[in-house]
C-alpha cells in the first residue's frame, strides 16, 4: 500500500522587497480606490444613457422630417383650407406669406422643428384652437381604450398561446388558431358594426357610441383625462359605470385584435422552446407539467414576447382610426380623420407626430425592459 506523505518543502519566491520573507505587502489605500470605482461605475451607466437619449433623438428628428416632408407633398392645399374657394390671388398670396409656405423648403423643416422643440404644433382650422391643446384633449380617451385593450390581449392571448403550444394537433389548438386567423382577417369596422348590432342594439348589454351619455358629460373635472380613473378620484361610481359600459365593447374588439397577434406569436415561441433538450430533460426528471411549461419553457420566452407585446400597444394606439370612427370615440384617431376630411394639415402633422412618438417611446421601454430581463444584452 502507498501512502501519501504531503510535501511540507516552501515554495520558491522570487527576490525583491514585496516577496522577502517577512516583508510586508503595501496595502492600497481605500480613499484612492473609492473615486475611481464610482467613476467606473458613473461611466458604464453615463455611456448607455446617452447612446439611448442620441438613438432617441435621431429617430425623433427622421419622423419630424417624414410628416413634414409628406404634409409638403400630399395633395392638399392648407392656404385654401384657411382662406377658403372664394379668396382672391392677393388675399391667397398674403396667407400663404403668413404661414411662411413662400419660403425655401430647407427653411421651412428648420423652422418646423425649432416649433415643434418649443412644444408649437400650429392652430388647428377644425377647432380655432392650438394642436397641442386638441392632442391633449383626445389622446386621453384613445390611451384610455387602448390600454384596456391591451390588458385583454395580454391576459388572454399569453396563456392562449401557451395552451395551444402545449396541446399542439388538438382540437384545443385548432380553435385557438382559427381565432388568431379571424383576429388577422376580420376588418375593424365590421365587428365594430356587427358588435354594436348585437350587444347594444339586439341585447342592450353595452352602451352606445360615444365615451359617455350626455347627461354626464362635463360632470367629472377631468384630472388624468382617464374617465375612469377620472370618475373613481371624483367618487362618482354613477358616471364609472357608464363610461365602463361605454368602452367596454370596442376596448373588447381592440382587445381581440391584440390577442390574436400575441396569442400567435406565443404559440410560435412556446413551440421552439419546448422541441430544446432542457425540456426534454426536465420531463425526463418527473418533473410536473405545469412546471415544465410555465418555469423552463415560458421563462426564456419572456424576453422576445414584451417586444411583441410592445408592438402591439403601439399598433392599438396608432390603429384604432376605424373603432374610433364607428363608435364614436373622441379619441385621436377620430380626431385626425376629421382633420383629413377639413385639409387640416396642422392637426393631421401633429396628431401622426404624437402617434409615432408614442412608438418610438414604446419601442425604446421594450429595449430597456429586454436587457434588464436579459442580461445576456447588456
Amino acid at each position: 500500500m502507498f501512502r501519501l506523505v504531503r510535501d511540507r518543502t516552501p515554495w520558491p519566491r522570487p527576490a525583491g522587497p514585496c516577496f522577502s520573507q517577512g516583508a510586508p505587502v503595501p496595502a492600497v489605500p481605500r480613499s484612492s480606490t473609492l473615486p475611481a470605482l464610482a467613476l467606473r461605475r458613473a461611466r458604464s451607466f453615463a455611456v448607455p444613457l446617452a447612446g439611448f437619449l442620441l438613438l432617441t433623438a435621431l429617430t425623433f428628428l427622421g419622423l419630424l422630417a417624414i410628416t413634414f416632408f409628406i404634409g409638403r407633398v400630399v395633395p392638399i392645399d392648407p392656404v385654401l383650407a384657411v382662406v377658403g374657394d372664394r379668396a382672391t390671388q392677393e388675399q391667397y398670396e398674403a396667407a400663404r406669406q403668413a404661414m411662411g409656405l413662400d419660403r425655401a423648403l430647407v427653411v421651412q423643416f428648420v423652422d418646423y422643428v425649432w416649433q415643434v422643440m418649443q412644444g408649437d404644433l400650429g392652430r388647428s382650422v377644425s377647432t380655432n384652437r392650438p394642436v397641442v391643446e386638441d392632442l391633449a384633449r383626445v389622446f386621453p380617451a384613445t390611451l384610455e381604450m387602448a390600454t384596456i385593450g391591451i390588458a385583454i390581449g395580454v391576459a388572454l392571448g399569453v396563456p392562449m398561446g401557451v395552451w395551444a403550444a402545449a396541446r399542439q394537433g388538438s382540437w384545443v389548438d385548432q380553435v385557438i388558431r382559427v381565432l388568431a386567423l379571424l383576429g388577422y382577417s376580420v376588418p375593424a369596422f365590421w365587428l365594430g358594426l356587427v358588435g354594436l348590432a348585437i350587444f347594444y342594439a339586439g341585447l342592450g348589454w353595452v352602451a352606445g357610441p360615444g365615451r359617455i351619455d350626455i347627461f354626464y358629460d362635463g360632470i367629472v373635472p377631468p384630472v388624468t383625462g382617464l374617465l375612469l380613473v377620472d370618475s373613481l378620484i371624483a367618487g362618482d361610481t354613477g358616471i364609472f359605470m357608464n363610461a365602463l359600459s361605454h368602452i367596454a365593447l370596442p376596448a373588447a374588439i381592440l382587445g381581440f385584435f391584440s390577442l390574436a397577434y400575441i396569442a400567435r406569436m406565443t404559440r410560435s415561441f412556446m413551440l421552439d422552446q419546448l422541441s430544446q433538450e432542457y425540456v426534454v430533460t426536465a420531463r425526463v426528471k418527473g418533473l410536473p407539467e405545469w412546471r415544465v411549461i410555465w418555469i423552463h419553457a415560458f421563462g426564456p420566452i419572456r424576453v422576445p414576447l414584451i417586444t411583441v407585446i410592445g408592438l402591439s400597444y403601439a399598433g392599438l394606439l396608432e390603429g384604432s382610426v376605424m373603432i374610433e370612427t364607428v363608435f364614436s370615440w373622441p379619441g385621436i384617431g377620430n380626431y385626425l380623420t376629421v382633420a383629413l376630411l377639413n385639409a387640416d394639415m396642422n392637426a393631421v402633422l401633429g396628431a401622426t407626430l404624437v402617434i409615432g412618438a408614442v412608438f418610438i417611446f414604446i419601442n425604446r421601454i421594450s429595449d430597456v425592459l429586454y436587457r434588464v430581463l436579459d442580461p445576456r444584452s447588456r
